[in-house]
Order: structure tokens, then C-alpha cells, then sequence
């Protein structure tokens, strides 16, 4: 599975300016990532992740990997060498791939889920575009900013499924979600919390009340790692006993959510 990820954060603009030009904005390459879900079974010691350039310019990318940890109702990212991806710098003519091996140092609790989060940032090029007629032109290239999740796994559990692996089906992490509706500074809000061993990837989530079914936000909402409660704002006043509706991990059905008691 492989998904062109969009620009998700402005992490710098570069501006050149010339006297007498135009100011578009560029966007130096588009990066094809895949898989867009990779993980590291527990008995797995790496694992890959493939960059290809479909831009027309060379891509210049950093590669990190973070740990992620949820709290206060927000993703936290902190440093970390439990798992490391390599190379850390890539250089991508268009047209080409680059493996990036992701590699753990050391071993997951077992029966636990650990997250980290791939980041993939954009190095743009010092050399300011010309104009058609040779002179430096003005430009604003922003720079692009990718985010993978990377989920691994201690003895005992697993979560993707894998129809190339044989594994015990006891050991088939779910998710365990409940959900309340808040009001925090007079707006409404969705709280859904995960007691389960492993993460929940939300997807058309909706609430159905009166009869109405209104999205939360189209396409992905966000993830709930393990023992975690994250936040969404509502899309309206909750009143009545409304009904949490969401895809989880892909899964072909949608699935209601129950109140947390």
C-alpha cells in the first residue's frame, strides 16, 4: 500500500526576492511513501520504509524517528535510539527510490505496543529558481514535512494483519474505545478514550443524533495509542443521546462507539 502524503507542516520558508519578477509559490518534489503502516513484529529486528521521488527536482530528506507517547490530549514527540532509521539523510534524483531501514536496538516489553513517528523533512535547495529570461526570479519554496507512524511489538501481541505470517490468533491486539461528550470554554467537544493493547487509527468518525449523521472531519481523524484520551471538537451543540460512529484500523465496517461509564 503506498499513499502520496501531503504537506503537513510548514516547518521553514525560504524566500528569494528579485526586483521586477513574480512570486510563486513551489513545491520542490512530492515524495511517494510506502507502506504508509509499517511495523516491527516481535520477531522482526528491521524493517523497511521506501521513499520515491515523483518530483521533477532533486529531493534532499531527513529522516528521524521519534517516540510518540500521548497526553494532556495532544501527540508528544521526544527523541530516542530505540529505533533508528538509516540512512538519516537521503539524497533522491527524480525518478528514484530509497530503502530506508528501520532498525530496533532493543526489545519490546512483551504483550505492549510502542509508537514512534517517522519524520521525513524536505531539505530545500540554496539555489534560487531563474526566470525565463536569466535573472533570479522570486519565489517562496516551502519546505515539506512527512509523518509515518511506526508501531512495534513485544512478544505475544500483533495488530496488521499478514496473510504471508503465521502467528497465534491469541495474540491479536484490539482496541478498546469509549467516548463522552465535554464542554470546555463553552464549545463542545468529543473525548474518545482507548483501554485496549494496542492503537485505534480513526476514520469516518460521525455522530448520529436525531436522526442526523454529522462527520466529525472527513477522511482520518487521528490515532488513540494505548491508554490514552484524545480530543476533537464537535461538530455542534450534543444534546439527546447521540451515537459515536468510526472505522477503526481500516476495518470494512463501521462501528459504533460505546459511552464511557
Amino acid at each position: 500500500m503506498s499513499l502520496t502524503l501531503q504537506r503537513t507542516a510548514l516547518a521553514s520558508v525560504v524566500m528569494w526576492i528579485a526586483l521586477w519578477a513574480a512570486v510563486p509559490a513551489q513545491a520542490a518534489s512530492s515524495v511517494l511513501i510506502w507502506p504508509i503502516d509499517p511495523v516491527l513484529e516481535a520477531d522482526q529486528q528491521a524493517s523497511a520504509l521506501w521513499l520515491e521521488n515523483r518530483g521533477t527536482e532533486t529531493a534532499n530528506l531527513q529522516i528521524r524517528v521519534f517516540a510518540w507517547n500521548q497526553s494532556g490530549f495532544s501527540d508528544q514527540y521526544a527523541n530516542q535510539r530505540d529505533v533508528i532509521g538509516s540512512p538519516p539523510v537521503a539524497k533522491i534524483e527524480p525518478g528514484q527510490k530509497q530503502l530506508v531501514r528501520l532498525t530496533r536496538t532493543r526489545e519490546v516489553p512483551p504483550g505492549q505496543e510502542l509508537a514512534y513517528r517517522i519524520i521525513i523533512d524536505e531539505i530545500p535547495s540554496p539555489k534560487p529558481p531563474a526566470a525565463d529570461d536569466g535573472k533570479t526570479a522570486a519565489a517562496i519554496r516551502f519546505q515539506m514535512r512527512y509523518s509515518v507512524p511506526l508501531f512495534a511489538y513485544g512478544a505475544g501481541l500483533w495488530s496488521k494483519q499478514d496473510t504471508t505470517r503465521q502467528r497465534d490468533p491469541k495474540g491479536a491486539g484490539l482496541p478498546d474505545l469509549s467516548w463522552r461528550s465535554v464542554t470546555v470554554d463553552g464549545r463542545p467537544y468529543v473525548e474518545v478514550r482507548n483501554q485496549g493493547a494496542v492503537h485505534a487509527r480513526l476514520t469516518d468518525v460521525a455522530l448520529k443524533q436525531g436522526g442526523q449523521v454529522k462527520p466529525l472531519v472527513e477522511g482520518l481523524l487521528g490515532y488513540v495509542l494505548p491508554g490514552a484520551i484524545m480530543r476533537w471538537p464537535a461538530p455542534g451543540p450534543l444534546a439527546g443521546d447521540p451515537a459515536l460512529q468510526v472505522r477503526v484500523n481500516g476495518t470494512p465496517q463501521v462501528q459504533s462507539v460505546p459511552l464511557a461509564r
